[in-house]
């Protein structure tokens, strides 16, 4: 099994407008409303896979009650901790006159110690029963920095292996505790290591390539067995133990962009716990990331997709 944490859940409402201008009323032609936040987008695309999947982390109110429900709808397994305040919304306004995507986040209700206090004893007994915990997304009101790494900890005693996405100061906090692997963007893996390196995306993809490399195995060498760190359209680099790895995704007509780091998570996580070697693993990934971009809703893949994408992933050691 493959447990993942969000701590702050969220209902995901994605509107679908055929134009929208700031400062006028704008019609919504299509609305979807979906259980989210980082952590339930991973644990409904290793669910479409067919890999068993528990999510938790903290629900409330009207808006927890309802992300509880639609989770049981669709089939996933959930043990989340209640609290008092109100869950989240965030909202995804898709202009489809322009193709931008525009997003408001709410966010989220304050977590008392008491609520923490008991998501430590379920992660704990969750981790004890699965191979990989997943750790995504943004720290909730009242919630400590050091939060993830206690969290980690846990799940590294119990014989689990913890995977982290998150940004800030949680993930600084979060990389302390060694996790089995993160994915930042490329500001940063810099930030991380405090190096003084600036990483300009518009030059020589070569360039970027170099010191990118050079950063992934200095995450490797402070115990870190995997990390990647997206190139945007130019695909993804990965390091695995000191290997490091080029991915390019297959080119497709992308219909949403959001969820596609939450599915190439997921996609990491299920390659991880069924063992493949390196090379694979991150082709399984590159392929469910790319097949989220064919959807219309966040954190949703078709398994035909991935199946087909992934003959087109091409992965070398560079």
């Amino acid at each position: 099994m493959i447990t993942t944490v969000t701590l702050n859940a969220a209902i995901d409402k994605t509107y679908y407008l055929s134009s929208f201008p700031l400062g006028r009323v704008s019609r919504v032609r299509r609305m979807f409303a979906e259980p989210g936040g980082k952590g339930i987008n991973v644990a409904r695309v290793i669910h479409q896979l067919g890999y068993p999947v528990t999510a938790t982390g903290f629900l409330g109110g009207y808006n927890g009650e309802w992300i509880r429900n639609a989770l049981v709808k669709q089939g996933i397994s959930n043990d989340f901790v209640q609290i008092e305040g109100e869950s989240r919304l965030c909202l995804n306004m898709l202009d489809e006159e322009t193709g931008v995507s525009t997003e408001v986040l709410e966010g989220g209700a304050e977590i008392p110690l008491e609520a923490m206090e008991q998501l430590v004893v379920t992660v704990k007994r969750l981790a004890a029963q699965s191979k990989i915990v997943c750790f995504s997304g943004s720290l909730p009101g009242g919630v400590p920095n050091g939060f993830y790494a206690e969290l980690i900890a846990i799940v590294k005693e119990a014989g689990a292996l913890a995977f982290l996405d998150t940004s800030g100061a949680s993930l600084r906090s979060g990389i302390e505790a060694i996790p089995y692997f993160t994915k930042p963007n490329e500001d940063e893996i810099v930030q991380l290591l405090g190096t003084q390196t600036e990483l300009d995306m518009s030059k020589d993809i070569a360039d970027v390539q170099q010191a990118l490399k050079e950063q992934l195995i200095s995450l490797n060498n402070k115990g870190i067995p995997t990390v990647t760190v997206s190139l945007g359209s130019q695909g993804s680099l990965t390091s695995v133990e000191g290997a490091v790895f080029r991915a390019k995704a297959p080119l497709i007509e992308v219909v949403n962009t959001v969820g596609c780091g939450d599915a190439y998570v997921a996609g990491m996580a299920i390659a991880t716990a069924r063992e493949l070697p390196a090379e694979k693993r991150i082709a399984y990934a590159t392929a469910v990331g790319s097949a989220n971009a064919l959807t219309e809703k966040a954190g949703y893949v078709n398994n035909p997709d991935v199946e087909r994408l992934i003959a087109n992933v091409a992965v070398e050691r560079i």
